[in-house]
């Protein structure tokens, strides 16, 4: 009991930690996870999907395996874990610079700032492109870099936290539907649709409840969501959309080919005005899925050894 209220501490500190700090620039643990599976993958990559799968097992494995040894240290060791598996702040930061930018009429630099958020081709954004751009990956970040973690760390500690980073970092590295990735990265990408399954509706819940608009929200989920090729972003984009009255979706270019996009929602496209909109939003609903989490890491202790 004592063991799950100290982790519930943790998660609180960790949550308030992210808030306070936000992601370090330079050392962050999630980017030295990268650099090490980077270097594995280019030694062991073969175009073959059990090769791919013991990768991707392997690593989550050892991302929560890490998580496990820093819950056994106590709150502090949670709390590391917590801020090192959480990204919403910074996602938030980086939504207030764009829209910064696009309203200092500097498109060019919306555009480069852009360029680190999301994957695709943004050299010939305008400003709807940008913002569309954005919004989207504020919505699918909100989940996976802020609920998910946080649903994780309510059902299974700091080794849940760490073990599901893990899994969303391989899946963002080798889960694209490249050549090279297309069999080897098969794993990563559907146990990161696994993981994130529970967290995206939470976040669509939490949406729908924090923007006042549950009707839209709820209506847009049912009618678009289906539409969209991913199970989860699909889910949390067409909240976004439905709770701030915008539509999002369409062509989006890849380096690994172009994608047409179903629409989602049935208002205008974002411009910056939604875009600040979406990041209040997103922090909304961070807060209410940290608070969740605590509450149910702290009231399990009371029945759970």
């Amino acid at each position: 009991m004592h063991h799950r209220r100290h982790q519930a501490l943790g998660i609180a500190a960790g949550a308030i930690a992210d808030a306070v700090f936000a992601d370090p620039q330079r050392g962050h643990p999630v980017a030295l996870f990268g650099s090490a599976v980077a270097a594995s993958e280019r030694r062991i990559h073969a175009d073959s999907a059990p090769r791919g799968a013991v990768f991707a097992a392997g690593w989550i494995g050892a991302g929560s395996l890490v998580g496990l040894v820093a819950g056994l240290v106590g709150a502090a060791g949670t709390a590391a874990a917590a801020f090192t598996a959480l990204g919403g702040t910074s996602l938030c930061r980086i939504g207030d610079q764009i829209a910064d930018t696009l309203d200092a009429g500097d498109i060019d630099g919306a555009r480069a700032i852009v360029s680190g958020l999301v994957g695709r081709d943004t050299t010939t954004l305008d400003e709807a492109g940008i913002c569309r751009a954005a919004v989207e990956s504020i919505a699918e970040n909100t989940s996976d870099a802020a609920v998910a973690p946080l649903v994780w760390g309510a059902a299974a500690g700091a080794g849940g936290m760490l073990g599901y980073r893990a899994a969303n970092t391989l899946d963002a590295m080798v889960g694209y539907r490249s050549a090279r990735f297309q069999r080897f990265g098969w794993a990563a990408a559907r146990l990161d649709d696994a993981a994130n399954l529970v967290p995206a509706r939470l976040t669509a819940v939490l949406v729908a409840a924090a923007s006042g608009r549950p009707a839209d929200t709820w209506r847009t989920i049912t009618r678009d969501a289906g539409a969209h090729p991913s199970p989860n972003a699909g889910v949390v984009e067409a909240a976004f959309a439905g709770a701030l009255g915008i539509s999002v979706g369409g062509r989006t270019v890849y380096a690994h080919g172009v994608e047409d996009r179903p629409a989602l929602g049935d208002g205008p496209a974002p411009l910056a005005a939604d875009l600040r909109a979406a990041v209040r939003l997103s922090r909304r609903v961070q807060w209410a899925s940290a608070a969740l989490a605590v509450g149910v890491r702290s009231y399990s202790g009371r029945y759970l050894p």
